[in-house]
């Protein structure tokens, strides 16, 4: 009994400081939030204030608190309503720590965590806010289970150890030597360590519920180490084209001044673009939720797509790979502009990538009375019949050699398939390995509500 006891104890402490650095890590990117948007400062923002808050509280479904430097609530998500009149003070120790500039996450009683952090805006604390949110359910569960499963091993190697210990006691206790070695490397973070399975009793019932809960882990860690990796392909086409444009400057002479403001708006619309493409990988880990949400408004994809190939040309030059653009007519439909181009953009740019030098790359923009249709063809490598099913996924890679080379990691398709969604639509591949690639996305012209 003492040995399951201090086993769960070890086990839930470890999950319990991975819960709290989660959440500790929300609070940081929540009160990041707070100082871009100057909420704390400018009180005609309060609206839009509000409304960020809500929608991080659903996002992580969690109580979210916000105070200014004084301590006074600015926000509460468990109130019905938020007003400046009746301010309120909150005492949680977390908070007051985080006031004084030390950042603190703790386990309540009620298998509640809060973790609040410092707003910090020009080396000045203004404010501190506070994610509550309980223990996660996965977590809780296996636990459970792991607890369950311990305590009646307890009770089955007691019984057999009292009538069989004779020659009972190497066999059992053999085997719970190495589980719990292996469990203590699982515990010090070891997440590829697996427990040798043998037979159908109870010890190797404790064995999978080990594994499952370890490849479970495993899973979660390999996808938040991807993510790091992948926001450099995200990020690349903005950087690429901000290199070009600064370039193109820096080893030209006599260049006009036209030039130079023409360029410069360009790298600055990439700046802004980069922001916002940060904003929305970021936003990817959240992909699961039931809403997200959209800025919707009556665009025209005909300028959507020419931006998008004149940002994208530089990179093409560099393979001498021809873009072509067609229009059959003026195309114009309710979409999230930022999250289609970025969308759109993902599919141009692997049309580059894959295509080999002197290639083409064509994009035609069409629609119906129901429909707007974007198609994005390539001349390059193609894609195994086999693997057109899987590349959706997310970090889903084909050839995990030549992303590596390219630059690739399996991310930007999934962003695109997910965004089409989003806007009530759907995406089809039509490939032939050697042959080169056509991606239909259709987009409906209205989004119902």
């Amino acid at each position: 009994m003492l040995f399951s006891m201090t086993l769960y104890k070890r086990l839930e402490n470890h999950y319990i400081e991975e819960r709290k650095a989660e959440l500790l890590r929300q609070a940081n990117v929540t009160a990041g939030h707070i100082v871009i948007g100057k909420y704390l400062l400018d009180d005609t923002k309060k609206e839009l204030f509000a409304y960020e808050m809500e929608q991080t509280s659903k996002e992580i479904e969690a109580r979210v608190i916000v105070v200014d430097a004084q301590g006074f609530e600015a926000y509460d998500s468990n109130r019905t309503e938020q007003t400046l009149e009746n301010k309120k003070t909150h005492v949680y120790k977390e908070i007051l720590q985080a006031l004084q500039g030390n950042d603190k996450a703790e386990k309540q009683s009620n298998n509640i965590i809060n973790a609040a952090a410092s707003i910090v805006d020009e080396n000045k604390i203004i404010g501190a806010v506070m994610i509550s949110a309980p223990i996660d359910d996965m977590v809780s569960k296996t636990l459970n289970t792991i607890r369950k499963q311990l305590y009646l091993l307890t009770i089955l190697v007691s019984m057999i150890t009292g009538i069989l210990a004779f020659f009972a006691s190497g066999i059992i206790t053999n085997p719970l030597k190495r589980m719990l070695k292996v469990i203590q490397k699982i515990t010090e973070g070891h997440l590829d360590q697996r427990i040798e399975i043998k037979g159908r009793d109870e010890l190797a019932e404790l064995g999978n519920a080990f594994n499952h809960m370890t490849q479970q882990l495993l899973k979660m860690d390999q996808s938040r180490q991807e993510f790091v990796s992948n926001v450099s392909h995200e990020l690349k086409t903005p950087l690429s084209s901000i290199k070009v444009l600064s370039e193109s400057l820096l080893f030209q002479e006599d260049v006009p001044v036209e030039m130079y403001k023409e360029f410069f708006k360009d790298i600055n619309s990439e700046v802004d673009r980069l922001t916002a493409i940060i904003n929305d990988l970021l936003f990817l880990v959240k992909l699961d939720q039931k809403e997200v949400p959209l800025t919707i408004k009556n665009t025209n994809l005909n300028t959507l797509i020419e931006e998008i190939l004149k940002r994208l040309h530089p990179l093409a030059n560099k393979k001498n790979i021809e873009l072509i653009y067609e229009s059959f007519r003026d195309v114009y439909a309710e979409v999230d502009e930022m999250k289609l181009t970025l969308a759109i953009s993902n599919l141009v740019e692997n049309g580059i990538k894959y295509t080999p030098e002197d290639g083409i790359v064509r994009v035609t923009v069409d629609a119906d009375h129901q429909n707007a249709f974007i198609k994005v063809i390539d001349t390059g490598i193609g894609i195994p019949e086999e693997e057109q099913d899987k590349i959706f996924q997310r970090f889903y890679r084909v050839d995990k050699t030549r992303d590596r080379e390219t630059g690739g990691t399996g991310l930007g398709l999934s962003i695109t398939y997910r965004t089409v969604l989003l806007h009530q639509g759907s995406i089809k591949v039509n490939s032939k390995e050697g042959e080169g690639s056509e991606f239909i996305v259709r987009i409906p012209l209205k989004q119902s509500s």
